[in-house]
């Protein structure tokens, strides 16, 4: 049996040679969905409303016919989140919330397959995202907004090939929601590695590490409040099961994850 390596391989190592750094926008994702869990871990059809709570926040997704906005699905959020937040850096003053691209760049930056599956699967992801309603009291750049909104509001192909009828420019406006949390810079930088994170859940704990641990040298966390954070609908004794083998890897980008069986506990210290 072929063992999988834990991280995908880095599929486009070679534009470190020939494409201009000044123009590969630093990883960035907003804070308040890396503290709370806005996209699912499953890439299965539900129908059901999901629902977190926490110190008085919470989350309320439901989603539409293509099913939930996906933690995959999150690399298009995170492709407009760090391309403006480096506009904004650098003294633009043409950043809106909708963002124009190339649909080829973004299969590069998340590292995927340039193929004609990864357009099929951006093109998925987008309805996702449009399709996904979330209801939240978590205010962002101290605004609360008190309807239900997609996660982006709308998109569209812009451009196609003449040849294949293939996308080649897209239009994405985010939502109110995260356009505030970058206008407000509430975001962190991200490890361009969380993009060969194989699974789901190791993307989302890698998110959660981020953000709690911030500068500080580790951060000590309950397996069940950590199970709560990660948005999953497993067992939890599924869920220790995974925090186990992650800690036998050790593979998460920047962190180093130890399961403390004893105490039931996750502790996450900084990679020297």
């Amino acid at each position: 049996m072929t063992v999988k390596e834990p991280l995908l391989p880095d599929r486009h190592r070679q534009l470190d040679f020939f494409v201009c750094n000044v123009l590969d926008p630093r990883t960035k994702n907003d804070l308040s969905s890396m503290e709370h869990p806005c996209f699912m871990l499953s890439t299965k059809l539900k129908r059901e409303i999901f629902r977190y709570e926490n110190n008085g926040c919470y989350i309320e997704i439901a989603p539409s016919a293509y099913g939930y906005a996906t933690q995959f699905d999150k690399d298009v959020l995170i492709f407009c989140l760090s391309h403006l937040v480096e506009g904004l850096n650098r003294g633009r003053t043409d950043v809106s919330r909708t963002v124009r691209f190339v649909a080829y760049d973004f299969l590069l930056f998340a590292n995927r397959q340039t193929s004609g599956d990864g357009y099929k699967r951006l093109q998925l992801a987008l309805d996702r995202l449009k399709g996904t309603s979330i209801k939240t009291n978590v205010p962002t750049a101290g605004e609360t907004i008190r309807r239900g909104f997609g996660i982006i509001d709308d998109y569209e192909i812009v451009e196609r090939s003449p040849i294949n009828n293939q996308m080649i420019a897209i239009e994405v406006t985010l939502s109110r929601w995260f356009f505030n949390a970058v206008c407000a810079h509430e975001v962190l930088t991200l490890s361009q590695d969380y993009f060969r994170l194989r699974k789901p859940l190791e993307r989302r704990i890698y998110e959660i590490a981020r953000k709690h641990c911030g500068r500080q040298e580790s951060w000590k966390v309950s397996l069940k409040m950590l199970h709560a954070k990660t948005g999953s609908t497993g067992l939890l004794k599924e869920f220790r099961r995974s925090i186990k083998q992650l800690h036998s890897s050790n593979h998460l980008p920047d962190y180093e994850v130890e399961f403390l069986s004893d105490e039931d506990l996750v502790l996450f210290q900084r990679r020297k």
